[in-house]
């Protein structure tokens, strides 16, 4: 009789005297290993600026388009930018795949259980000064801002980068042929009680007509473009699932981030918002410094009472993207009838994404898409969502909020 020694895991809850599966196992600290961590070396719960900072340096994306998804008969949204399917050129094609891979990186900094600890860390900037049109800076948004800006660069394809969270445009490249405008990470304020979060692009073309003049100048020019010249324009949900959502001029498509392979596949092809919607998107407790029209409007469809003869119902997340995104898919509108969002890098942006999709964007009172900006971070109300629902909202004249006492966000 062979006699054998193990050693036995101690528990309040077991006396067996079986031997555990788990002999000579010795905790450790599980490190993910995927593509995307931002954190692949980092030490367990000792988070340091240098290591929440190295994913900003930004090595060349991994293959565009895995085999995997191409033997399985599913469109990546590259092959989908790609010969495979619209054939937007091979310069925009390069462009939207590094997007597409610097918003792998923000959807993995936007999960991190590190991401708290940025604050800490990070030298964060000032408050713009009195009178600014820029949000004070938040350390995701400043880390999400650099990730896009460094994967920008690694394109070569952008002339001029035009982003939420700096004060003027940021000059790139006298050659590329795109200019990029950005909300790096909309609805950041919110990410510590896990609320969807977003990236939200526009791409044009670079004015070769400018190149003549000083940097400076021909920068602020590139960004200023009408949302009418929009090449493409897109967001990014981070939720229960990373949706990017995009049009280049024909038909809005969705794409979900397969986190086994890497690739945003084709989801939602064609989005085609529902001519009327029963659901409206706003912040009703600023229903008393409404103004009068914006007032009888809500009233008549929470009554049943407008021209859709059926109660609506609120659903407001307080996340642009994340609003935005049901109402694509719902119908409805999304709003804030202050002046609030940014014309260059939210409304125009979304806009023409929601038009693509059959439905419309306004201010309340104009086209969003025809409005020319004349500011880098310019402001305006903005109603996004079905056209039968913003064409009655419009209807009732007076829907622009003017006042915001009593409120700092």
């Amino acid at each position: 009789m062979h006699m054998h020694t193990h050693t036995k895991l101690t528990s309040s809850s077991s006396s067996s005297s079986s031997p555990s599966l788990f002999f000579h196992l010795k905790p450790r600290i599980f490190q993910p290993k995927n593509l995307f961590s931002l954190r692949p070396t980092l030490p367990p719960y000792t988070p340091t600026t240098t290591t929440l900072m190295s994913s900003l340096s930004l090595p060349l994306p991994p293959k565009a388009v895995s085999s995997s998804a191409s033997e399985n008969g599913v469109s990546t949204l590259i092959e989908y930018v790609g010969k495979g399917g619209i054939d937007a050129g091979d310069d925009l094609v390069l462009l939207i795949h590094h997007i597409q891979y610097a918003c792998k990186r923000i959807a993995a900094l936007v999960a991190s259980p590190f991401n708290s600890s940025l604050a800490a860390t990070l030298n964060t900037p000032a408050a713009p000064a009195g009178g600014s049109d820029r949000d004070a800076p938040k350390p995701l948004d400043i880390v999400s801002n650099e990730i896009i800006l460094s994967s920008l660069r690694k394109s070569g394809k952008v002339a001029v980068m035009a982003s939420e969270e700096d004060d003027a445009p940021i000059w790139i490249s006298d050659d590329g042929p795109f200019v990029v405008v950005t909300d790096p990470l909309d609805g950041s304020r919110n990410i510590d009680a896990s609320i969807p979060t977003g990236t939200i692009f526009g791409i044009y073309k670079r004015l070769v007509e400018l190149d003549h003049i000083p940097r400076e100048e021909k920068a602020m020019l590139n960004s200023l473009q009408s949302g009418s010249r929009l090449v493409a324009s897109g967001y990014v949900l981070y939720s229960s699932a990373t949706i990017f959502c995009t049009s280049f001029g024909s038909g809005t498509h969705a794409f979900t981030l397969d986190h086994s392979t890497g690739d945003f596949i084709l989801t939602h092809p064609s989005i085609k918002i529902p001519p009327r919607g029963q659901i409206y998107s706003v912040n009703d407790a600023r229903y008393f410094d409404w103004p009068e029209g914006l007032r009888k409007y809500i009233d008549t469809v929470r009554q049943g009472k407008g021209k859709y003869p059926k109660k609506y119902s609120a659903r407001y997340i307080c996340s642009l993207v994340a609003d935005l995104h049901r109402t694509l898919l719902y119908g409805g509108i999304a709003m804030n009838p202050r002046d609030h969002l940014r014309l260059v890098y939210e409304a125009n942006p979304l806009s023409f994404l929601v038009e693509q999709a059959g439905g419309r964007g306004s201010d309340g009172k104009h086209r969003i898409l025809s409005i020319q900006p004349v500011k880098l971070h310019q402001r305006l109300p903005l109603f996004l969502g079905s056209p039968e629902d913003i064409e009655e909202l419009e209807s009732y004249g007076d829907v622009q909020q003017r006042v915001n006492p009593g409120y700092e966000v």
